[in-house]
């Protein structure tokens, strides 16, 4: 055992070719220096910032495109036979494609890919029960004014539930304790639930019991529980029926309980012809077992890559040995699943995989890898190609993927290296791999075409994030370039206001002194008048007094003699 997990390490592969380990800091400052002229209009990175800048987002993006056009190449090759096999559609291998949810049922979203139950049928059957008004949108009323609307339902809605069904009698009718329009409404019971199994449990002992005809035509199709709270002109249904409400309540658990029960039934039947319906088209395409198994490794190996990738962006020591290790740890994981699926696959043949698969991928790498230290001449192709109107809409996940595949496409001094072919190739020479599977081909060229997208996805993540770092230094410089512009602005502005100040100033000063000597001219004119004034009433007042005196002195002469 201790010999087989050390053929795992593969530690000649890494070493065949020496190369120097050098930080990815030192990739950001050349591209920085080199490209200022080739990115000022990638413009679309500032929407796409928050995407590039975290790596989980981006190893998302990554992860999902991957995987996306690996599926799309395998239904293309895969040709109009496969399509006319699976009943028209595509291959389509997630969850979402063949196991129903419930919520995705509620929207009008269907799992049209499982071969085991017809969803649609059952949503447009559910759907056929409601009203719609003229618009054709359902219509939605709040019957018992709780606050509460709910869909109108058709008068025919409830028929397959009343017919052939006991009704009781005229004085205590039968009454559906989970009401028919509670059933009729719900998405999970017509997502997972057959109709007749629908009708089964509404006329089933634990769901139709007796109720007096006036507590039951009070109830109509309300729940237990909310018709029980209602009030009517203060009374509540157990007082104006005189009916026991606990025993009520506890009929509508017991029956509650089953229905809850029943449903979680048909849900795990649904998850289950999911299944069955994803291995069924897995084994469509490749024809094998053990195509469906790897394909399944995939899946997995894709998202083990990409979360190692993510912790690659976010350690300190971003040089290419680290993220070499990251990427082999992740393949190594692969093959060693692999070799579970492989009959008789001793160590040996494991290392001959190993080699066939991780050598192209690491020498690859190390050449993207130098060639971004040493020139920029594919970076640049790949910044134009961004740049080019005709890709201005794609998705960012498919621009990063191009992105990957034409930095990749500079390393061969030909020209293009297509990874996968040569992946496919090393891995033929083991039989197990050369043996052909219908429609597709061989198991081979399943791994070498994974590979070799999976590997221009995270080149192409590398690259955009240094294109961004980039753009985003050019973005802050010209910012900061702005900001002195802009101070400058405000400088001179200050400028102006401080000289408009002063000829204010001057002008107010020239303004109070003018105003200074007009009230002093005005005060000397009213002195001068005052003066006037006082010097005429004052000679006025001495002509009075003169007269007044000669008054006073013949007055005083009389008083005299008559005092004798």
């Amino acid at each position: 055992m201790a010999n087989e997990n050390a053929v795992f390490e593969i530690t000649e592969i890494v070493n065949a070719d020496s190369f120097d380990s050098f930080d990815f800091n030192e990739l950001e400052t050349k591209l920085q220096n080199d490209l200022d002229s080739q990115i000022s209009e990638l413009e679309f990175l500032k929407e796409d910032r928050e995407k590039i800048g975290n790596p989980e987002s981006l190893g998302k993006i990554v992860m999902d495109v991957v995987w996306e056009q690996f599926l799309n190449q395998l239904a293309t090759t895969a040709g109009e036979e496969f399509i006319k096999e699976n009943r028209g559609l595509t291959l389509d291998l997630r969850d979402e494609a063949h196991i129903q949810a419930t919520e995705n049922f509620a929207n009008g979203e269907i799992a049209e890919h499982n071969n085991q139950i017809d969803y649609q049928e059952r949503y447009n059957g559910w759907q056929d029960n409601f009203q719609r008004d003229d618009n054709g949108n359902i219509k939605l009323e709040d019957k018992y004014k709780t606050g509460n609307c709910q869909e109108v339902l058709k008068r025919e809605a409830r028929k397959p539930f009343d017919e052939k069904r006991d009704k009781g009698s005229a004085a205590v009718p039968k009454d559906h304790t989970v009401p028919v329009a509670e059933i009729v409404r719900d998405p999970a019971a017509n997502a997972h639930l057959e109709k007749q199994e629908q009708i089964d449990f509404a006329n089933g002992k634990e769901n139709l019991k007796d109720l007096d005809a006036s507590a039951n035509s009070s109830k109509s199709d309300r729940n237990m529980a909310e018709w029980l709270d209602s009030e009517r002109n203060g009374e509540k249904p157990a007082d104006r029926f005189n009916i026991n409400e606990e025993e009520l309540r506890e009929r509508d658990r017991i029956a509650r309980e089953e229905y809850e029960k029943l449903k979680k039934e048909g849900e795990d039947r649904s998850i289950a012809a999911g299944k069955q319906s994803q291995k069924e088209e897995a084994f469509r395409i490749g024809g094998k077992a053990l195509r469906a198994a790897v394909m399944q490794l995939l899946a997995e190996l894709i998202k083990e890559v990409i979360s190692k990738l993510i912790l690659w962006f976010k350690s300190t020591q971003k040089n290419l040995e680290s993220l070499l290790n990251y990427i082999k740890s992740a393949i190594n994981s692969f093959i060693s699943k692999l070799k579970t699926h492989l009959i008789n696959a001793g160590s040996a043949l494991i290392t001959t995989i190993a080699t066939a698969i991780l050598g192209p991928i690491v020498r690859t790498i190390k050449k993207v890898w130098i060639m971004l230290k040493q020139g920029w001449a594919s970076l640049k192709e790949a910044i134009a190609y961004i740049k080019d109107p005709s890709n201005k809409n794609k998705p960012f996940g498919i621009l990063a993927l191009e992105v990957g595949k034409i930095v990749i496409a500079g390393v061969g001094a030909a020209g293009a290296i297509v990874l996968g072919e040569v992946i496919e190739k090393g891995l033929m020479s083991i039989p197990v791999f050369a043996l052909e599977i219908p429609i597709i081909g061989s198991l081979a060229s399943l791994i070498g075409l994974f590979m070799g997208g999976l590997v221009a996805g995270i080149v192409g993540a590398i690259a955009m994030s240094l294109i961004d770092k980039a753009v985003a230094k050019q973005q802050m410089a010209e910012a900061v370039k702005k900001e002195i512009e802009k101070g400058n602005e405000v400088l001179n502005t200050q400028n102006a206001v401080i000289a408009l100040n002063e000829k204010k100033l001057e002008h107010t000063k020239i303004a109070v002194a003018g105003s200074i000597m007009e009230r002093h001219e005005t005060a000397v004119k009213i002195t001068k008048e005052a003066l006037n004034h006082i010097f005429c009433e004052d000679m006025k007042n001495e002509v009075v007094v003169s007269g007044n005196e000669v008054e006073f002195d013949n007055m005083l002469g009389n008083l005299n003699k008559l005092s004798k």
